[in-house]
């Protein structure tokens, strides 16, 4: 068979409830491997929140912050930071209602407060065995990702006020912020420009509302039966749960293993 790029969501689609990847998945993807295929992930979690996972699979081509940070191959092809200007604005409109933010590059993330009950019990639930310490001082690096806490639908005094953002909802108490039109989708366009194949040999594999627009746009579109219903709405093929071998079935399914 032609080589395929299959590119895996993390949380809910290559790693099941407790965050682990399942045994069928890890044998898969090595099966992928050994038929000469690419394998890759794109995710919503910065670098350093899944070293683990791509060590435990060896895969060194991936996706971070929802588009933002494209490494191929172990090298970095294209950062899009959050504009500081704007940033800077939207951190004193958050202190003033009392809203904690999480600053996020590609090897750590730092909080402007130091304690709150939205950031620990939302951080808890990415299972990384860390926190985020305090540390203010976000101007001085690249941030790729912003992490805005608070209750669903306050976000919308946010989103109207900067438009040069998207804020995607990923806790009851916390949402995504990330450069406006920035999306898997477009991470995986800048991946394929370097490999150079055509997109009917792009797999993806997702369950959430940050994975839309590559379920959407390649047609070899896998989501999780557990996954958001928009998420299976869009996609191409529905596939079982994470630990219900969800993502050998699937590749099965293609006849890539």
């Amino acid at each position: 068979m032609d080589q395929h790029i299959v590119f895996f969501d993390l949380d809910g689609t290559l790693l099941d409830r407790s965050k682990s990847v399942p045994e069928s998945a890890r044998q898969a993807v090595q099966t992928l491997k050994n038929n000469g295929h690419i394998v890759a992930i794109a995710t919503g979690r910065a670098p350093f929140m899944y070293e683990h996972v791509r060590n435990q699979l060896n895969i060194d081509t991936y996706i971070s912050f929802n588009g933002q940070y494209v490494v191929l191959d172990g090298d970095s092809i294209y950062r899009n930071p959050l504009k500081p200007e704007s940033l800077e604005r939207m951190v004193n409109q958050a202190n003033t209602n009392d809203h904690p933010i999480v600053y996020l590059d590609q090897e750590d993330m730092k909080a402007n407060v130091q304690s709150s009950s939205y950031v620990s019990e939302a951080i808890a639930t990415l299972k990384l065995g860390q926190i985020a310490d305090y540390d203010p001082t976000y101007k001085e690096r690249d941030i790729y990702q912003g992490l805005l806490f608070c209750k669903a639908g306050e976000e919308q005094e946010y989103e109207a006020a900067y438009p040069e953002f998207d804020f995607l909802r990923w806790h009851p108490y916390s949402v995504d912020v990330i450069p406006q039109g920035g999306s898997k989708a477009e991470g995986i366009q800048h991946v394929l420009k370097q490999v150079e194949l055509p997109e009917d040999r792009v797999v993806v594999f997702g369950d959430s509302l940050n994975d839309l627009e590559m379920l959407a746009q390649f047609k070899h579109s896998f989501a999780m039966e557990d996954g958001h219903d928009r998420a299976k709405e869009t996609a191409s093929y529905i596939t079982p749960d994470a630990d219900q071998d969800g993502i050998e079935q699937g590749l099965k399914k293609m006849g890539l293993i």
